[in-house]
């Protein structure tokens, strides 16, 4: 039959019968043998359709079923298998078993009576519709499962499976089985039909029984045994393969594969598919939220997860998806707690970050103070369900704050221990940082900018070592240093400005000469506030740099107070109050207009417009000082005869011209333009375009570089010899404020058009309203109030006072300037106050009109009241004066001693000129200007004679110009005003642009009144002559000044009764030039000129007078000049006739400045150069020769500086410096320097034993001796002596000429006091032997360490006395030395302390190599503290005769000779404490 089916072309079947040990529980156990899951293992591979448990116990309706159908076997069904060549076959399975009946545990009767052996031989089986069995569930509900029937209902079996049990089965012999096998297989053999043993559960297999098997299949013949398992699907299919093999002979024979080796290849199959699964799974499953249901519907289509559900069925499948989610719900747990107690720290910082709250309690306390806390649940939550991991509180990622469970963890109780331990250690280097900045701030070895590595050894100890890295301390020492450095150069700056007075005598420019540079450093040498900056020499120049640049150039921007500049504030309080008025369009609809040309080919025109616009409001509005202009541009870049591009055209009227160029080319451009419209307009009664206001401005090139060759330097050059041309200012790259990367900033263009309002006014083009120039020139009195940047009393308190007490407004020539109504005697004065700064009223004492100055200064201020003697030291003595002391409060005038020095001093300068004096206390109310009558009344009497004085200043001045009115050396003076250039090369502006408002002009001295003289009734002592000054010629123009009227003879009367008085006899320093060498410009500056005077001088005041219609009026007062330059005349000479008068030679010269009639100004005018030296860039080639001496040219002025030598009693030190300033051609060599690469030389004196250079003749070492005497001569009051060391070059060669000759004389070799005291220090350091013992240092510690202070004294005196005789006799001249030096430590700052700290390491020289001398250096220090401390004890004058062990008397002369002689018995002297 099977060959039948072979051939005809199927698909080959078999039928294989699965047999073996069935029956009762007696008979096979209680469990069966693995029948059924090796057809099921077989039939339904996968591993969910494997059943573990199928029974045979059935009910009767179960056996009845058409599952079982009344038969004692089950139809598997059928499988299809491959074969080799791709063949498939088709296997039917059948399990012969014997189903028990559940009630009578019997065997269920059957139309099969046979018994099993029998009944399972069976070839052929029957049974109709019976349904294929898949497991013991579908007994009774087969419509649940498919039901697919046994075919046709009957089933020939082609071969037997022969099952055996080799696992230990509960209740079964396996020697019985196997005698049932026995049995079996001899009932099977007769069926001549194929029979395969199978060894099943091989996974729980005994070795006996897999043995005995064995023997068995061996003992028959042709019988293979193959070792299954079932459960873990191992060689199941092979199994069923050997038997289909013995069934169909062609097939080849099948190879048996052992257990073990099956399933280690089962095993690898399983492990593949499950790695390839659980990267599946982790592929997908990204959350701890996942449930399975989704994810195995996701994986469903993947083959990982089909291959491994086949393998190990969906059960395995679903457990490691849970264990793989919750690995993920483990790693999220533990992300939480890691980011709780990475926080936990942050909020313990935040909740208990203070030691001391927390140290002392237990971790329940600690737990209950956080609770207690207000910012506790802004760092933990408390949940109600404990653990926090097992809460809804873990998925809760919003919620970051920390459960508070987590603190009873020990990650968290760690993490509390680690914060009371760093906060204890926080506290240990918080005290180590605050000791190390305490010692930093103590110890006299920091000083500014000395280098760490140099200060290191001096403040640092082993504690510091441990707690902090040295990192760390460097860091604070450079903040310290820092903290030092900016404190130094404050003082250092405050230094600067208390010197004031020699800045201004000085004269200084741009680019001071070293002779200039040397006076301020031989000056400033001995300040401590100088010498703290020794080692920031680079930055100490760069400061007096600045500060001359502030003097030669002083504006807000260079002040050294910044922000706190008396003039930025005075523009924001006069801005805050006026500014409104401006802007307000009903107050003033008009608003001035500025019409500005800018002329510049190629674009440069154009460019400049447009950053200018940028700079204006939406409506091209203009804010200069606080008031709003509207500025009308007119960029011009081609040729100006054009009509297109004229600078005026009828409707644009220009006010200035800014002249823009980069190159040659555009120089000439802007050249040609400005000749070519100045000459299109000659002749036109118009033509103010002549004098229009230029600005020439040197801007950067496009694209950068130095294009065809031109350097900055010659365009710079090009520009202002074009501009000196011109008669315009320039400005170039070098200018405040410019950068050569930019055209120009907001800062040149305020000021541009500041000066272009000043000119406008000038010319009378101003568009608003003439109210303006009305109150200018109504103006009765023109007042200065001068305020000190950067004092303690802010200017605030005492401007807002003025502002606020009375009505007022603006001046009218802008600036810094109010225009007050004000009652000054019997009627009401209109009065032009100006608010300034010093540095800002310096220029006005000579080119402006002034009335009097209201002088502010602090009292507790040094430099305030030093500006305030500068600024007076050159103000006439005719202008009225009122100086004010501001205090913070009474108190501070009585409690501090600078306040009342300085109120003291202002007071007795107020005596001296004849000023008023006022000291107020700040804080309380402050007066108005009212309180200031007395002062006001000064100015409005004395009003005539100040403004005759300044006119005939002006006429001198411009006599002494020639043509050019504007080249006067006072209008080139560094201190005019803010707007000049920098450079001394470039030209002087245009009389426009000067910060300050000009007086209304008057009319000219016209020519044909040259040589017309006048007398004046009822004036016997003046004469009024109508002439020319200079060789009888005509006068070129004077500057015009408003008409004065005054009474001639009072004001002149003041003048005449000046020269009579004794404190006004010298009018002048300096005097006038005979008439054929006439220089009145000598006359503008009294202290510039030194000339031989005339016998007799006259006093010449040009003022106009209302009977002269307009000319000036030259007052001549005749003295007779004596000896020092003062005009003393009679009574008798002053009432000479005119007549008499007028045949004298004229001579003339000024009133006093208060330098002459107040000792306490012009300290430094003797540094003040005169006419013999150059400027300070090149000293002059045309000095004068020296005067003759004797006669009436050895004439000198008060002030005046003569000779070269200085007068019998005069400092050397000034001598020298004026020698310095003098020197023109020959400079003194220096003196040649030791040099420090020399190898040092054998000496016979330093370095040897002490009794080599000492006799008992002569005790105290010769050197010793005379460096002693030197610094008790020169030195006590040296700051920092003995502490502040020497140059180490000089001291060698100190030592190195002593060595030579032992006579030498310290004082004429010039050393200084630092190297000869090195020198001397250097001497003892250099001995073999210390000058106290080695011997005598342990015996003097121990004395030391008695605590009672008496024995302790006695104890050292008698350690002492055991001193060799040299070492006790040297020791006592030097700690006597050191005593003296001590006295004077308010002077020096060298208490005992800091002289102990300096030398106990040179005469003791302990040795540092031991832990024990470390530690004692502090007790050295203290001794030798007591020895310079208590020197009268330990080493009396001459102490007693009888006094045993005395070394012998004191040597008869010597330092210790002025100490006083103590009592025959000495006793231990009181501890004084020493200041």
């Amino acid at each position: 039959m099977m060959m039948a089916r072979k051939q005809d072309g199927r698909t080959p079947t078999y039928n294989v019968s699965v047999v073996g040990l069935s029956g009762t529980e007696k008979e096979k156990g209680q469990c069966g043998i693995g029948k059924s899951c090796l057809c099921n293992r077989f039939v339904r591979p996968s591993a969910d359709d494997f059943h573990l448990d199928h029974t045979s116990v059935l009910s009767t309706s179960d056996f009845g079923g058409r599952v079982v159908n009344n038969d004692h076997f089950l139809y598997w069904g059928e499988v299809a298998r491959p074969l080799e060549e791709c063949v498939e076959c088709r296997i039917h399975v059948v399990e012969q078993t014997e189903f028990i009946d559940d009630q009578t545990f019997q065997p269920h009767r059957s139309t099969a009576l046979q018994p099993y052996i029998k009944r399972a031989a069976a070839t052929k089986l029957a049974s109709a519709e019976k349904l294929m069995y898949f497991c013991t569930d579908q007994l009774g509900l087969e419509q649940d499962f498919e039901q697919k029937q046994m075919p046709d209902g009957k089933l020939p079996v082609d071969g037997f499976l022969l099952c055996v049990d080799v696992s230990r089965g509960m209740n079964r012999n396996f020697d019985e089985q196997l005698k049932f096998v026995s049995n079996l297989y001899n009932q099977l053999a007769k069926t001549k039909k194929p029979v395969v043993v199978v060894l099943t559960k091989c996974d729980e297999g005994v070795e006996r029984y897999i043995r005995d098997a064995h023997a068995f299949a061996l003992g028959k013949k042709n019988l293979q045994v193959v070792e299954t398992s079932a459960r873990s699907n191992v060689n199941v299919e092979l199994a069923f393969s050997t038997l289909v093999q013995l069934v169909d002979k062609s097939r080849g024979k099948a190879k048996i594969i052992p257990y073990f080796e099956a399933l280690k290849q089962q095993s690898q199959q399983i492990a593949a598919a499950k790695d390839k699964y659980e990267w599946l799974v982790s592929r997908i499953v990204k959350s701890h939220h996942e449930v399975w249901a989704n994810v195995s519907r996701k994986m469903q289509p993947a083959p990982e997860y089909q291959d491994y559900v086949y393998l190990e069925g969906t059960l395995k499948a679903k457990k490691l998806f849970l264990q793989h989610v919750q690995r993920l719900k483990q790693e999220h747990i533990e992300r939480r707690r890691k980011a709780y107690l990475a926080k936990l720290p942050q909020a313990l910082d935040a909740l208990v970050p203070d030691l001391d709250e927390i140290d002392h309690l237990s971790r329940a306390k600690a737990e209950k103070l956080l609770e207690a806390k207000p910012d506790f649940l802004k760092w933990f939550v408390v949940l109600e369900e404990t653990p926090w991991d097992a809460t809804s509180h873990v998925d809760n990622v919003d919620n970051e704050r920390i459960p508070f469970d987590l603190l009873e963890t020990p990650a968290a109780e760690q993490l509390y221990e680690a914060h009371l331990e760093k906060l204890r250690d926080e506290r240990k280097r918080a005290e180590m940082r605050r000791a190390f900045r305490e010692n930093l701030e103590s110890s006299p070895f920091v000083t500014p900018g000395k280098p760490w590595e140099e200060a290191r050894s001096f403040i640092m100890n082993e504690d510091f070592y441990l707690w902090l890295e040295e990192s760390v301390y460097m860091d604070i020492y450079g903040k310290h240093q820092k903290q030092l450095i900016d404190r130094a150069k404050e003082d250092f700056q405050e230094l600067l400005l208390e010197y004031s007075e020699l800045f201004y005598e000085l004269e200084l420019d741009a680019k001071p000469s070293k002779e200039k540079m040397g006076v301020i450093q031989e000056v400033l040498g001995e300040e401590q506030r100088f010498k703290a900056l020794q080692k920031l020499q680079a930055e100490r120049d760069a400061l007096i740099l600045k500060h001359i640049h502030f003097v030669y150039h002083p504006t807000k921007e260079t002040c050294p107070s910044c922000a706190g500049c008396v003039d930025a504030r005075v523009e924001q309080l006069l801005g805050s109050r006026f500014i409104r008025q401006h802007r307000n369009p009903l107050a003033d609809p008009n608003v001035d207009r500025i019409n500005l040309v800018i002329l510049g080919k190629d674009g440069l025109a154009r460019e400049l417009a447009n950053e200018i616009r940028a700079l204006c409001t939406s409506d091209d509005k203009y804010v200069i000082e606080g008031k709003m202009y509207e500025l009308a541009l007119r960029p011009i870049e081609g040729n100006v005869r054009l009509p297109v591009n004229a600078f005026q055209t009828p409707t644009f009227q220009p006010h200035g011209c800014l002249c823009l160029y980069n190159s040659k080319e555009s120089l000439s451009y802007v050249v040609e333009s400005i000749e070519k419209s100045r000459e299109s307009t000659v002749g036109r009664r118009d033509n103010h375009l002549a004098q229009l206001p230029l600005t020439l401005i040197l801007v950067n090139k496009r694209g950068g570089g130095d294009a065809g060759g031109e350097t900055l330097q010659s365009l710079i050059q090009q520009g202002q010899q074009i501009a000196s041309k011109l008669q315009c200012v320039f400005l170039d790259p070098a200018s405040a404020g410019i950068g050569y990367g930019r055209n120009i900033n907001e800062k040149q263009i305020g000021q541009v058009l500041k000066g272009l309002l000043d000119a406008k006014r000038n010319l009378n083009l101003v568009v608003g309203s003439t109210s303006a120039l009305k109150d200018a020139a109504d103006a009765e009195l023109r007042v200065v109030m001068c305020l000190m940047c950067g004092d303690p009393v802010s200017a605030d308190e005492v401007l807002l006072p003025i502002l606020q007490a009375q009505p007022c407004r603006p001046a009218p020539g802008g600036g810094a300037a109010v225009l007050l109504d004000m009652a000054v005697g019997s009627q009401r004065r209109r009065v032009e106050l100006s608010l300034l700064s010093y540095h800002a009223s310096f220029g006005l004492r000579k080119s402006r009109l002034v009335h009097g100055y209201i002088l502010f200064y602090a009292a507790k201020r040094r430099a305030s009241l030093a500006t305030l003697r500068a600024f007076l030291a050159d103000v006439q003595d005719i202008v009225p004066v009122q100086l004010v002391a501001l205090a913070d409060g009474s108190a501070d005038l009585l409690d501090n001693d600078v306040s009342r020095e300085q109120v003291a001093e202002g007071e007795e300068i107020a005596q001296e000129i004849e000023g008023r004096f006022a000291a107020l206390a700040c804080g309380q109310p402050q007066p108005k200007l009212d309180a200031f009558q007395p002062f006001f009344k000064d100015a409005l009497d004395k009003k005539n004679i100040v403004e005759a004085t300044h006119m005939y200043d002006n006429a001198a001045e411009a006599c002494s110009t020639g043509e050019d009115v504007f080249n006067s050396p006072r209008a080139g003076s560094p201190l005019c005003n803010s707007n000049l250039p920098d450079s001394e090369d470039d030209p002087e502006p245009l009389p426009g642009y000067s910060p300050f408002r000009e007086e209304p002009a008057v009319p000219a001295l016209p020519k044909d009144h040259s040589k017309l003289s006048m007398e004046l009734e009822g004036n016997d002592g003046l004469s009024f002559i109508f002439e020319s000054k200079l060789n009888n010629k005509v006068p070129p123009p004077v500057k015009p000044k408003p008409p004065v009227h005054f009474d001639i003879k009072g004001d002149l009367a003041y003048l005449e009764q000046g020269h009579r008085e004794g404190q006004r006899r010298s009018v002048s320093s300096s005097t006038w030039l005979p008439p054929d060498c006439f220089d009145p410009s000598d006359y503008a500056e009294p202290m510039d000129a030194v000339v031989k005077p005339r016998s007799e001088e006259e006093n010449i005041y040009s003022v106009p007078h209302d009977s002269t219609q307009g000319k000036i009026i030259t007052v001549r007062n005749i003295n007779k000049a004596t000896s020092n330059g003062s005009g003393n005349g009679s009574d008798s000479e002053m009432d000479t006739s005119s007549l008499e008068r007028g045949r004298r030679p004229p001579a003339v010269t000024k009133p006093l400045l208060y330098r002459a009639r107040c000792a306490r100004l012009g300290r430094f005018a003797g540094y003040r150069p005169g006419l013999s030296v150059g400027s300070d860039d090149e000293l002059g080639s045309g000095r004068k020769k020296d005067e003759e001496p004797g006669g009436q040219g050895g004439y000198k002025g008060d002030n005046a500086v003569m000779a070269y030598e200085a007068a019998d009693g005069e400092d050397p030190r000034r001598r020298n410096i004026l020698r310095s300033l003098r020197r023109t051609t020959k400079k003194p060599k220096a003196k040649a320097r030791p040099s420090l690469s020399k190898a040092p030389w054998e000496s016979s004196y330093f370095g040897v034993p002490l009794s080599s250079v000492v006799s008992p003749e002569r005790p105290i070492p010769v050197f010793i001796e005379r460096c002693i005497q030197y610094i008790e001569a020169t030195g006590l009051s040296t700051e920092g002596i003995y502490r502040v060391s020497g140059n180490k070059s000089e001291m060698e060669s100190l030592q190195r000429q002593f060595d030579q000759d032992h006579g030498l004389d310290l004082a004429e070799k010039d050393f200084t006091v630092n190297t000869v005291a090195g020198a001397m220090k250097s001497f003892f350091s250099e001995l073999p032997e210390p000058l106290v013992p080695y011997s005598m240092q342990l015996e003097l510690v121990e004395a030391h360490k008695i605590n009672d202070r008496e024995q302790k004294l006695l104890a050292l005196r008698d350690v002492l006395r055991k001193f060799p005789r040299e070492n006790y006799e040297v020791f006592k001249y030097v700690i006597a030395h050191l005593n003296r030096v001590s006295q004077q430590h308010r002077v020096n700052l060298m208490t005992s302390e800091n002289l102990s700290i300096c030398f106990w390491p040179t005469l003791m020289r302990p040795d540092f190599s031991t832990m024990d001398a470390l530690t004692a250096t502090r007790t050295y220090q203290t001794i030798i503290e007591l020895f310079i401390h208590q020197c009268p004890f330990f080493f009396p004058p001459r102490p007693p005769p009888d006094a045993p062990g005395s070394p012998g008397p004191a040597p008869a002369a010597g330092p210790l000779a002025s100490l006083p002689e103590p009592s025959r018995t000495p006793s231990p002297p009181p501890e004084p404490p020493e200041p």
